[in-house]
């Protein structure tokens, strides 16, 4: 299935769907070592208070932090088992990841045992590393894995704790008869692939990431002497595109996307032909965006050029790819944003947004157009994620889970002449349970009278809030949704009683593509009026109010959460904020960092355009501080995060505190009022996204538990009580 990125997935600023699901890491029973590298340094100041008050404030985080360790541990063990598209099916074998490697099971004799075919540890020693890296060797982190048609060969990408980019390993599979000793199984090692796809059992293209910039295609041949050849395919000039691979699900063609931040370029390989050189389907165009797949000799393509610049299904043959040759298939109602399209079989699957924020699946038959209809989902689905099918898996069967923040994924398999069906009976029970929890979907009404869709989970029915915690979660930016996948640190806080209400201001994508454009550059203060219409929103029917209410966001969701903090403090008992960009003037007016030049196009150029630089200085948290009471605010960071410098975030501390100290010394009769604390996080590594380490990852949930629970002033809650027999 086509995932659709308006912004380039590896070099915006955001936290995404890529994260490992931790529950799948529970079941290791590998004691992680950390180095002395991965300690925390967290520093705790209160501005207007003592230096014991300050002390105590900590401690009392730590030991919290203990207790939330524990039950957090509780919950993600509860839902270890839970369903995901990690197994991948081959011709003979089923592939799956377990703690130390890769195994696979032979499905032809029944035999059960599980055989390794790669080794992490066999992988971190080879080649030459050094001695810290192979200290590190139980760091690694399997993100994909790549079966070529025949089964002959796999491809797997790596991920380490301490470094952005990932290592490929190429391995040669042979049978369980023929001895396979590690490491001399594994062909090779190919450093900083980002994607990668196999073409045919000997062929591999694949880009490399370097700097934040995927510009670079390449293709490896494996020869049947155990030699191989790797050669250049295509090499992108343009600092603001980003180049991937993809396969077309019925495999017969390869697409090369380069894609901006406004534009898209597509190319296309027959990999049925041995030597076929990369087409141009529709050369680049400014505000033309694109994505490509294959039927029968057609070119199914979403390109932004429906009513009001959204996105619409069009047709092309192969032959004649340009745009002067595309024919509409399917436009949308008003308000429908198509959010994902797949073709299975001879059917084409759109997933879409509904106006009331509903998610569907739209089928189409591609031999009989006038056979179309929708298959609205659960009411409770936030999030949807396709299985790509392997080389054995039913290619006209489309495989999915539906998910919320709250709600376990559940299985459905889909047969587009048929219907939509659980697929497996055994997690009738995760379904049964998702009607437990309330999904409520509200609009805000912002500054400018544009109603903005906000998503609230709760327990008990919207009346009965008024007492409870909120946690507010926001992000806005890049046309990119919220996540809303599955999280069980969020289904542990709505068993505690909290209410999570999710805000999807302009900015991100959760209404089309000009949801996205009027929240960019000139529309980013418009994020922040929407943040501050959906609180208000929430307070006013009742959820929750401002002295127990807390604001959640990472990376480039911080700067409408800190811009309302500058603006209207007093919305919100608490904040904490990951990865937090907050500079946005300062990082903007450098040309040289790794993200300046492609963001421009979401933020705006505030060193050649005065009104860009005017705007920007109007909202930007780090040049809006002043003295006021703020929340108290949990800052985590990163010290080695090429995406957000780790002196803003520095910077904005230094400065909020001062601002915070300034204000009770101008004020004394402040003092009645508890200080709000301000605490800077900072931990060493380069992963934007967070520690891979489940130990580690669980500690950070953790801190941020405590220090909501303390700043709110909450009790602690009581563990699940065990029935007596």
């Amino acid at each position: 299935m086509i995932v659709l990125r308006p912004v380039l997935r590896s070099t915006a600023r955001h936290l995404g769907v890529s994260q490992v699901r931790f529950w799948e890491l529970m079941g290791s029973k590998r004691k992680t070592r950390l180095p002395l590298s991965v300690q925390r340094w967290c520093s705790s100041e209160t501005s207007g208070l003592s230096s014991d008050h300050l002390c105590s404030g900590t401690v009392e985080y730590q030991y919290l932090k203990k207790y939330f360790v524990r039950r957090l541990k509780a919950t993600y063990h509860r839902f270890h088992s839970i369903p995901d598209y990690s197994v991948v099916c081959g011709c003979h074998h089923v592939y799956f990841i377990k703690d130390d490697g890769i195994y696979r099971i032979d499905k032809r004799d029944g035999i059960l045992e599980p055989e390794q075919v790669v080794n992490l540890e066999h992988v971190s020693r080879g080649g030459g590393k050094t001695r810290a890296e192979n200290d590190e060797r139980f760091q690694w982190t399997i993100q994909r894995i790549r079966l070529s048609p025949q089964e002959k060969h796999l491809a797997a990408t790596l991920k380490s704790s301490h470094k952005e980019e990932l290592r490929c390993v190429v391995v040669r599979l042979g049978e369980r008869s023929i001895p396979l000793l590690p490491p001399h199984n594994i062909l090779l090692e190919l450093e900083s692939v980002f994607s990668f796809e196999w073409a045919t059992d000997d062929v591999l293209f694949y880009t490399t990431l370097e700097g934040l910039r995927s510009s670079s295609v390449f293709r490896l041949h494996l020869a049947s002497d155990g030699s191989s050849k790797i050669t250049s395919v295509y090499e992108e000039t343009h600092p603001d595109v980003f180049v991937e691979v993809a396969l077309s699900r019925d495999r017969q063609i390869l697409t090369i996307n380069c894609n901006s931040r406004t534009s898209s370029e597509v190319m296309l390989i027959d990999v049925t032909k041995s030597c076929s050189e990369p087409l141009v389907i529709q050369p680049r165009q400014l505000d033309l965006l694109y994505y490509v797949e294959h039927w029968k000799g057609f070119l199914i393509i979403l390109v932004n050029t429906g009513p009001a610049q959204e996105y619409q299904v069009m047709q092309a043959p192969v032959s004649e790819p340009s745009m002067a040759s595309w024919v509409t298939l399917f436009a949308p109602s008003p308000d429908t944003a198509i959010k994902d399209m797949d073709v299975v079989g001879d059917y084409l699957l759109l997933v879409a947004n509904t106006p009331a924020g509903k998610l569907t699946l739209n089928v189409m038959s591609l031999s009989n157009l006038k056979e179309t209809h929708i298959i609205q989902l659960p009411s409770w689905a936030c999030a949807i994620e396709t299985k790509k099918p392997g080389v054995a898996d039913q290619q006209g069967v489309l495989e999915f889970l539906l998910s919320s923040p709250v709600h376990p994924p559940v299985p459905y398999s889909l047969d587009p002449g048929k219907g939509l069906l659980l697929s497996d009976a055994g997690n009738q029970t995760y379904l049964e349970s998702q009607d437990k929890y309330i999904t409520t979907r509200l609009e805000a009404c912002s500054q400018d009278g544009t109603l903005v869709p906000v998503t609230v989970f709760h327990a008990v029915p919207v009346e009965d809030l008024g007492q409870v915690p909120l946690l507010v979660h926001v992000y806005g930016a890049y046309g990119r949704d919220l996540n809303m996948e599955f999280c069980p640190v969020k289904r542990f806080l709505l068993e505690q009683g909290w209410a999570l209400a999710y805000c999807h201001i302009r900015g991100g994508g959760e209404r089309g593509l000009s949801w996205h454009r009027r929240g960019r550059v000139e529309g980013k203060p418009r994020g922040v009026e929407d943040l501050q219409a959906c609180l208000h929103n929430l307070f006013s029917l009742g959820v929750s109010s401002p002295s127990r209410a807390a604001l959640t966001a990472c990376s480039a969701g911080a700067v409408p959460v800190a811009a309302l903090c500058n603006r209207n403090p007093n919305k919100m008992r608490a904040v904490t904020l990951q990865a937090p960009f907050l500079d946005v003037l300062g990082t903007m007016e450098k040309p040289n960092l790794p993200l300046t030049l492609e963001d421009r196009e979401e933020w705006g150029d505030p060193v050649g355009n005065l009104n860009h630089r005017h705007i920007i200085a109007s909202y930007c948290p780090l040049h809006n501080i002043t003295p006021q009471h703020y929340p108290s605010m949990l800052l985590t960071a990163y010290s080695g995060d090429p995406r957000v410098p780790l002196e803003g975030v520095l910077k904005y501390a230094k400065f909020i505190k001062k601002a915070i100290h300034a204000h009770f010394s101008m004020k004394p009769n402040a003092g009645c009022k508890s200080a709000p604390k301000i605490v800077l996080n900072v931990q060493p590594g380069v992963n934007h996204l967070g520690p891979e380490d489940f130990v580690q990852r669980l500690e950070e949930e953790a801190f941020r538990l405590s220090f909501l629970y303390t700043e709110l002033g909450l009790d602690l809650p009581l563990p699940r009580r065990k029935r007596k027999r």
